[in-house]
C-alpha cells in the first residue's frame, strides 16, 4: 500500500520572534504511537520518505524540516541556528502531537537534538519531584512530553574534528546549477560518504535539498546556517560535548546506535564509551557506508523496524 504524507506546520518561538516549522506526517493521524524522524545538518524531513512509508502502516511517522531548512521558515538571527533552539522547537511539536508513545530516530544533528531533548526531559522530571504542595494537589493537564526509545544514527556525544572540518567546507557554500542533473552530481560528490545508491536514489536525496529558482537550482536551506556552524570555537565545542555526554547519560529508554563502517564523525572509540555508559544499548554497524546511513535501503529500514518491534 502506498502512502502520501500530509503537510502541517507548527509555530515556534526564538528570542528573535516567531517562526513556522513544517513537518510531514505519515500514517493514521489518530495513532498515538509516534515515530519522530529528525534529519541531519543540511537535509530535510523528506530524507525519511522510504522509512516513513514503510513504518506508516504501524506508526504515525512525523518528519519535520528543522528551522532554516526545507519548507520551514528561516530565523531572523543566524546565531540561533543551534541545538538548544532546535530542541525548543521539537518540544513545541511534540506537545502538538500529543503522543501516547514517542520513538525518536535522529540522523547526525537529529540525534544530537534527540539526546539534548532526553536530557531536558530528565531535568523536568527531577523538578516535578520537588513540586510545592499546592502544585502536587492541583490537576495540571499532561503536556505529553515523553520519550520511549531513541535511535542515534551515526552520531554520539563526541564529534570527530576531521568530520566537522569536512562538513564545514561545503555547508553554507553558495553554489547553484543550471540543471537538476548537475545538482545531483554535486550531492553525489559531497555526500559520497552516504555509500552506494542507485541513480534514482541520488535524485531523491537531491530533490528536497535543491530547488529551482529563476532557472537555477539552489540549496533549499538558509546559507547562514554555514556561518553559525563555522563560528563554533574549540572552547564552544568542548562545552557542547560535555552537555552531550551528560544528556546521553540521562537517557532512560531503549537505545539503538547505528554506525557507518567508515564514519568519520562517530568513531569506534566513542561507540565503546557510549556502550559502557549504557551497556544494554543495541549497537549495529552498517558495512560499506560512512557518515551517515541514509535509512533508504531495505536492510537499513529493517534495522529500525526490528528495533521498534522489539519494544513491544
Amino acid at each position: 500500500m502506498m502512502f502520501s504524507p500530509r503537510l502541517h506546520a507548527v509555530t515556534c518561538s526564538s528570542p528573535a520572534g516567531l517562526h513556522r516549522m513544517a513537518y510531514h506526517e505519515w500514517g493514521d493521524p489518530q495513532n498515538p504511537d509516534v515515530v519522530l524522524c529528525v534529519h541531519g545538518l543540511t537535509r530535510t524531513g523528506r530524507d525519511f520518505d522510504l522509512l516513513a512509508r514503510s513504518l506508516g502502516t504501524r506508526y504515525r511517522v512525523v518528519c519535520p524540516d528543522v528551522v532554516g531548512r526545507g519548507l520551514s521558515d528561516w530565523l531572523a538571527h543566524p546565531s540561533y541556528y543551534a541545538v538548544p533552539q532546535y530542541v525548543s522547537d521539537m518540544v513545541t511539536l511534540i506537545a502538538r502531537l500529543e503522543p501516547g508513545r514517542l520513538h525518536w530516530v535522529g540522523t547526525s544533528m537529529g540525534g544530537l537534538i534527540g539526546m539534548v531533548y532526553a536530557g531536558a526531559l530528565a531535568q523536568s522530571r527531577l523538578k516535578a519531584a520537588s513540586r510545592t504542595p499546592t502544585q502536587q494537589h492541583t490537576a495540571v493537564p499532561d503536556t505529553h512530553l515523553r520519550l520511549d526509545s531513541i535511535v542515534l544514527n551515526d552520531v554520539g556525544p563526541h564529534l570527530e574534528p576531521v568530520s566537522l572540518e569536512r562538513i564545514g567546507h561545503y555547508v553554507g557554500e553558495s553554489v547553484q546549477f543550471s540543471s537538476f542533473k548537475d545538482a545531483v552530481a554535486y550531492i553525489r560528490e559531497t555526500c559520497a560518504s552516504f555509500g552506494p545508491h542507485r541513480p534514482e536514489q541520488w535524485e531523491e536525496l537531491t530533490r528536497h535539498v535543491y530547488i529551482e529558482n529563476n532557472g537555477k537550482w539552489v540549496k533549499h536551506y538558509d546559507l547562514s546556517i554555514g556561518a553559525a556552524f563555522k563560528q563554533i570555537t574549540p572552547e564552544l565545542a568542548s562545552q557542547g560535548e560535555s552537555l552531550f555526554w551528560g544528556a546521553y547519560g540521562s537517557i532512560a529508554v531503549p537505545i539503538q546506535i547505528i554506525r557507518g563502517e567508515y564514519s568519520d564523525l562517530l568513531s569506534v572509540q566513542t561507540c565503546e564509551k557510549m556502550r559502557q555508559i549504557h551497556p544494554h544499548a543495541r549497537f549495529i554497524e552498517v558495512s560499506g557506508v560512512g557518515h551517515a546511513p541514509t535509512l533508504m535501503s531495505p536492510d537499513q529500514i529493517a534495522l529500525i523496524h526490528e528495533f521498534l518491534i522489539s519494544l513491544g
